[in-house]
Parts: structure tokens; sequence; C-alpha cells
């Protein structure tokens, strides 16, 4: 997305982080795609169809295939960067994702999916030594037309088709039945919360860690399999992939363009923000402001 000169704006220390943060030349080859794939698709096996033991045993088989890539020549650190992708999937895979607004299932959700991301983030920083993994909240750049505009985009296109889905689907039922304030205000919290932890994991570690090995199509793409197949276990069934999954190749081609955290997350928000609407709606029937509500 360009920016005007009048849209310019002095670059700060976490502008130039950011910029910096563009992956590695590193050596890679096409045979790193089938590693890669297992290990990406491990998480259909582990949250879509909730088969552990199989899952594991697929991350296994690809980690095990990118040790031959490296120890063949033909491709540098691809086990080390798929290990943190397989870490964090193994530690999500420890609790079930099905949304819980209890106090225990809400701490069990903030300490599984807090160590998913700060567990890769410290091997890779403290252990590899390396300073892949960063969260660029600041970039020092002001936004663009085209960025504001999107956001309004984004609202309406939710705010149209949102409730549609859930309803006609039943997938609302996939979230506890919200009617009374305290619950609201707990969904609220959680769905603000996930969609954070989103961003942080499936684009700032597992899309910028695929980025280092394969074009940006192609990390988008398997990052996707991972986002589409965690967000299918916590509700978004029934016909939600034909949602998900284009809102997880454009939040990172999003990511790619601007480079914000800051901006991923805003667009993020702003699509949840529709989604506790119409969950709150849907038991609730309040509030009552969607054009297309069955």
């Amino acid at each position: 997305m360009s920016r005007t000169n009048d849209e310019q704006a002095p670059e700060s220390n976490d502008a130039r982080a950011a910029a910096s943060a563009e992956p590695p030349a590193l050596r890679t080859h096409p045979i790193a795609l089938l590693p890669a794939l297992l290990v990406c698709g491990a998480a259909v096996l582990l949250f879509g169809f909730m088969l552990p033991i199989a899952g594991y045993s697929m991350l296994a088989a690809g980690l095990l295939a990118a040790w031959l890539c490296d120890r063949s020549g033909r491709t540098e650190r691809l086990l080390a960067d798929l290990a943190l992708i397989a870490i964090g999937q193994v530690i999500i895979s420890t609790v079930p994702l099905k949304a819980d607004l209890s106090d225990e299932g809400m701490v069990r959700f903030a300490v599984v999916l807090g160590l998913a991301v700060l567990v890769p983030y410290v091997i890779s920083r403290f252990v590899y030594r390396e300073h892949v993994i960063r969260f660029p909240w600041r970039t020092g750049r002001r936004w663009n037309r085209t960025q504001w505009l999107y956001l309004i985009f984004v609202t309406l296109a939710g705010w149209l088709i949102l409730p549609f889905y859930f309803i006609t689907s039943g997938s609302y039922q996939n979230w506890p039945t919200v009617t009374e304030p305290d619950t609201i205000a707990r969904l609220f919290v959680g769905v603000a919360a996930v969609g954070t932890w989103d961003e942080l994991f499936f684009v700032c570690t597992v899309f910028v860690l695929l980025r280092r090995h394969f074009p940006s199509w192609q990390a988008n793409l398997l990052q996707t399999i991972v986002f589409v197949s965690f967000l299918w276990e916590l509700g978004y069934q029934s016909w939600g992939p034909l949602l998900t999954i284009p809102f997880a190749l454009i939040q990172g081609y999003t990511f790619k363009l601007t480079k914000s955290l800051t901006y991923v997350f805003v667009v993020h928000m702003l699509f949840d923000a529709v989604v506790f609407a119409v969950i709150v709606y849907a038991h609730t029937g309040w509030p009552a402001i969607f054009l297309l509500a069955p």
C-alpha cells in the first residue's frame, strides 16, 4: 500500500526494526515444501479432527523430513524453524479449544495460548540467538487512505455476512449461551483476547518463520492451514472455512504489505467486534442492527 508524501512520518526505532524484520536469505529448495506441509497439515488432524496421536506422528514425520533436507545441504535451518511451529501446535493441542467462559476455562486458555507464543519466541531469541519473531506494534508510518477505507470495508463485510453465517449454520451454538451481563462481558474479553493471540501466533510467528524458506504466497497458504484448523475447533464450523480461509490469507498478505502488527490487529478487532455482537444477538435478540440476520 503506497503512501503520499504528506502521509510520510519520520521512522521510529520500531519502524526500522519492522523494516529489518524481512526474512534473511536462507538456502532453500522446493523439496522443503514436503516437511512444511506435514508440519502445518498436522493442524488439520490436531484441531480439525482432534486426532492427537495421528497429528503428533505427522509433526514428527515433518520434522524428520526437515532434518533430512538440512542434512542433505538443500535447505538451511528448516528443522529449527519448523520445530518452533510444531512446538506451538503441540502446546495448543494440550487443551480443548471449545469456548469456555468459566474462570478455569479462561485462565487455561490464557496460559496455554500465551505459552504457544512465548515458548517459540524465547527459543528463537535466546537459544537460536536470532531475532526473527518480532511484534512490530509501531512502525512510525501513518495509515494511508486505502488502509482506512479497508477498515470500513472489513466492518461492513462482517456486518453483512456474519449474521447469516452464524445463525443459518447454527455455529453460534458453539459458544456458550450469553444472556447475562457478566457472561456477555466475558465473551467480549475472550473474543478480543483470542483475536489478538491469532495475530501474534499465526502471522507474527508461523507466517514469519515460513517466509524465511518460501515465497510469501506459499508461506501464507501454509499458515492458513494452521489458522483455519484452529478456528474450526474454536467454533467456526459448518461452511465457516469459506470465510476463515480468505480472512487468514488476507491477514497474512496485509501484514506482508504493512509490516504492522497494529494494523492487522485493528482489522481483526473490527471483525471480532461484529462476531461478538452477532453471537450476543443470536442468543438474546439484541442488538438488532443486522440487515441480513435471518
